[in-house]
């Protein structure tokens, strides 16, 4: 009887990368001309949210644009980033926090599996915490799942990633 063929659908980021990213957007404000002497400052709290601070509003997206392009840079998708809504800080500042997503939701995992069952491909797909594992006897039906994944990305709004392939 032939093996079972699996592969797991996760939501993570790598940590240090992430951290490279953060440092470089900081030594991008502190030799920018525009962006010097603003009082500008980007935190990375944990691996739960980025904080920017900043003097006003088109500095905000300016940093927005830079942390943008240095996380594209080092294998990030921007999808990791929730952004929520600017607020004012002290000193006549505006601060906007971003959440960082990790693990896939359960109205995501469910919308997941939901998609992979109407594909009517010959695969099981079951929800195991903040992942989903797929799996199934041909390897080509597990391939075609990880291509209508893929496709459906902008759908969900989330950065998946495909892990354990077996």
């Amino acid at each position: 009887m032939a093996k079972d063929s699996s592969f797991d659908i996760v939501s993570e980021f790598d940590k240090q990368e992430l951290v490279n990213a953060v440092d470089q957007v900081k030594r991008d404000i502190s030799s920018r001309f525009d962006l010097k002497n603003s009082n500008s400052d980007v935190l990375l709290e944990g691996d739960k949210t980025i904080t920017i601070t900043t003097s006003d509003d088109m500095k905000l997206k300016n940093i927005f644009d830079i942390l943008q392009s240095k996380l594209v840079k080092r294998g990030l998708s921007i999808k990791l980033l929730d952004p929520q809504p600017v607020e004012n800080a002290l000193g006549g500042n505006v601060r906007q926090v971003f959440n960082l997503k990790k693990g896939l939701t359960q109205e995501l995992a469910k919308k997941i599996v939901s998609d992979i069952k109407d594909s009517k491909l010959k695969v099981q797909a079951s929800i195991q915490g903040e992942q989903v594992r797929v799996s199934g006897k041909s390897k080509d039906d597990l391939q075609e799942v990880i291509k209508l994944l893929r496709g459906n990305e902008d759908k969900y709004n989330y950065p998946l990633q495909f892990t354990n392939y077996r």
